[in-house]
């Protein structure tokens, strides 16, 4: 993610752009062996304009997608987060994990036969902070063919008013397993 401050303020100044990398990470075990999990997310998501001590940034992610082929089974979909830095990381450089917030919504789209989709956090109210590694989303599958599960995501942030200004960076992560 980054967030850009401009200004030399402590606690003043706008961030002119807040943008989310997002990483895949894909592992399976189990059988049938030639079974297969992939997801795809958006790589990364603007988050606009802020004064430091405003209300929270929030954008709605793009599209994340599960692709299960040959799966009788089930899955689950996790995301983390890094803490936001910028220059060194000293304390007063950093927006912390816990002040980024995720929702994974319902299920935009479905295909195959997935018998079971259930969303992490399927409404805001039941919104998240990413401090740890959380599940986005998890399915059951029973087909041997292809199943997917769309959702799109939403992401807020909290910008502490104690960081200085300047261009913040962290990493969203998606995984599925």
């Amino acid at each position: 993610m980054r967030c850009n401050l401009p200004g030399l303020g402590r606690t003043t100044g706008r961030l002119s752009a807040f943008t989310v990398l997002v990483i895949l990470l894909v592992t399976w075990s189990g059988s049938p062996a030639q079974a297969t999990l992939t997801i795809t997310a958006p790589a990364t998501a603007n988050l606009g304009s802020h004064a430091i001590g405003d209300d929270p940034l929030s954008v709605q992610l793009a599209t994340t997608t599960v692709t299960s082929t040959a799966l009788v089974g089930a899955w689950t979909a996790t995301v983390t987060s890094t803490n936001c830095t910028t220059g060194t990381g000293a304390s007063d450089e950093t927006i912390p994990r816990a002040s980024l917030i995720y929702w994974s919504g319902p299920a935009t789209a479905t295909t195959g036969l997935p018998s079971l989709v259930s969303p992490g956090q399927p409404t805001a109210t039941s919104a998240v902070t990413l401090a740890a590694s959380r599940t986005a989303f998890s399915a059951t599958t029973m087909d041997l063919d292809t199943s997917t599960v769309s959702w799109e995501p939403t992401l807020t942030v909290a910008v502490p008013t104690n960081v200085i200004v300047g261009t913040y960076t962290c990493t969203v992560t998606h995984s599925v397993a």
